[in-house]
């Protein structure tokens, strides 16, 4: 990551290509499991539950995000939980369905090579990992920590009842028990199940500016036909107070059309900004241009973002484009997992965090009801 703002895009990796998203190669990745970056400290059974229905909440997505010029942040990922139940989302806001937790480590530590990683495959196929380096256990559906074992083969590792219950379904039940290690009789099966979310690799590049140097666009004459639109608008707004105002006192109207026109520029600004790279999931940008708001209601103010667990405020770090939802498959006859953009809020001094992962703090924004009235992109 560099300065500037910076977009994530989701690209589908083959089987072949799966190598590239583990935890070795420091990935940007979407779904499946996570590859965590440290392994002390991993958030906890109840940490990754979700916070109105307490089920466990599924990876959804991790940025590595190291910080230039911090020794104790050279290696720095980011990672996002979502829970799977649509009702969960109803309320915007903080917390409920979703958490962010944040690891990183020096270069020097007792994980990693100090050398970059190699940018060739194994020279055979990986199976699904089932323990961390250290040997902790994994959960075998979602790949959070498995402090839970079954009991009969006392091998195959759960981070609660509810995964335990699914994995049985879903073919441990046959392999339960068996010679040879319980773990590597499903190594061979599809790394993907139900609870996941499919599984991209986030490719990162730099968001071009508005007004190229060589753009045949002059900026003077951009700002007139800003100019030309407000004064068409507020010929608008003349037009409709003359024809309703036996209807409306003046006075009512007034708000009423102000509070529409600044919902519909806050949309349009965020529809204008993504027309050119409309595929975009990620942008980033920390500490430096804020977020891009789907509508002007529910914005947080600076005394709704929590300051970190040392005291320090929290910055913007990245939001996540409601593009993504149209990877995860959660679309249904009935409700489904929506948002209008979700806001990750970071420590703005870079607590330590190398013997545990920090919680984060994210909000979600959802789409106004005008707002979902115009298209995202044209």
């Amino acid at each position: 990551m560099a300065g500037g703002v910076e977009l994530g895009f989701a690209e589908p990796v083959g089987p072949g290509g799966a190598w590239r998203l583990r935890s070795a190669q420091f990935p940007s990745k979407v779904g499946g499991r996570p590859a965590w970056l440290g392994e002390a400290g991993l958030p906890g059974f109840d940490a990754l539950r979700c916070g109105r229905c307490l089920q466990p909440r599924a990876f959804l997505l991790q940025l590595y995000a190291p910080l230039p010029g911090r020794p104790d942040a050279f290696h720095r990922t980011l990672f996002v939980f979502a829970c799977r139940g649509a009702a969960c989302y109803r309320l915007p806001g903080p917390g409920g369905p979703l958490c962010a937790f944040r690891s990183q480590l020096p270069r020097r530590n007792a994980t990693y090579p100090e050398e970059p990683p190699s940018e060739e495959p194994p020279p055979l196929p990986e199976p699904v990992p089932r323990r961390l380096r250290s040997g902790a256990a994994l959960c075998r559906v979602c790949g959070c920590p498995g402090p839970r074992a079954c009991g009969r083969c006392r091998r195959a590792a759960y981070c609660g009842p509810e995964h335990q219950a699914l994995d049985w379904r879903r073919g441990h039940r046959r392999s339960c028990g068996r010679g040879g290690d319980a773990d590597a009789t499903d190594d061979t099966e599809p790394d993907h199940n139900e609870f996941l979310f499919p599984e991209y690799e986030i490719l990162i590049e730099p968001e071009e500016p508005e007004f190229p140097a060589d753009s045949s666009v002059d900026p003077d004459d951009e700002k007139g036909a800003v100019d030309a639109s407000k004064k068409l608008e507020k010929q608008e707004e003349s037009r409709v107070t003359s024809t309703t105002s036996e209807a409306l006192d003046e006075e009512t109207l007034e708000a009423m059309a102000k509070h529409e026109t600044k919902e519909d520029k806050i949309f349009r600004t965020f529809k204008d900004r993504i027309t050119a790279e409309p595929e975009q999931i990620i942008r980033y940008c920390r500490g430096g241009e804020g977020p891009i708001w789907v509508s002007g209601e529910n914005i947080p103010e600076e005394k709704d973002i929590p300051n970190c667990s040392c005291g320090a405020k929290r910055v913007f770090e990245f939001q996540i484009m409601p593009q993504l939802l149209n990877h995860l498959k959660v679309d249904s006859l009935g409700e489904s997992i929506d948002w209008g953009t979700l806001v990750v809020y970071t420590c703005a001094e870079n607590c330590g965090a190398e013997n545990k992962y920090a919680e984060e703090f994210i909000w979600k924004q959802d789409f106004s009801i005008d707002s979902t009235e115009l298209p995202l992109s044209s």
